[in-house]
């Protein structure tokens, strides 16, 4: 069996628009945004709050991807800035009706001085390739070491990738009429 070697680079910002309709391809059936993106225009609104969230990502964060833009992963390091008010205003009126529902959602605080890996996502016809764990590892390697990641999945199969990476369940998180929601950090607890 031969294994695939990916090359990973920060996302240069001419590639914004494909990585965030990667991320919407990636995140189409995913239970979080099927909960808090509203059905109308679903997938415009999917890419357009994608592309809003890396924008910051890339301005206050890191960013990375492999060669072709097919896997993307975004990290924050803690107490990011306050997001303009215009990208505020976009946000909520992206999620609609929806808007409540997602604010209203609450999931435990990172612990202190944590990064968060904010995104993860891999073009469908890539998956089970090795390309999210590299690029999950990649996102640890990225951040100085001895300092925490956190995450929230809202999709069992990336709790076992993300286990696979070092990371361990905090707490799982029902949220009414939506998605079970997993907080994990690495390192796991020992």
């Amino acid at each position: 069996m031969s294994s695939t070697v990916f090359t990973l680079r920060p996302l240069p910002a001419a590639a914004l628009d494909d990585a965030a309709a990667l991320l919407a391809v990636a995140f189409a059936d995913y239970p979080w945004t099927r909960w808090a993106v509203p059905a109308q225009d679903y997938a415009d609104r999917l890419t357009r709050l994608q592309r809003l969230y890396l924008q910051y990502a890339l301005e206050n964060g890191v960013v990375l991807a492999d060669a072709d833009v097919s896997g993307v992963v975004a990290l924050l390091p803690p107490n990011p800035p306050e997001p303009p008010s215009s990208m505020q205003d976009e946000v909520a009126a992206l999620h609609g009706d929806r808007l409540a529902a997602v604010f209203g959602a609450t999931t435990p605080p990172p612990p202190a001085g944590a990064w968060t890996l904010e995104t993860l996502g891999v073009d469908p016809r890539r998956r089970g390739r090795g390309l999210g764990a590299t690029l999950v590892r990649a996102a640890l390697d990225a951040v100085p070491a001895g300092v925490p990641v956190a995450l929230d999945t809202s999709d069992p199969r990336n709790v076992r990738l993300y286990e696979r990476c070092g990371f361990g369940v905090i707490e799982r998180t029902d949220l009414p009429d939506g998605p079970t929601v997993v907080s994990m950090v690495s390192p796991a607890a020992t």
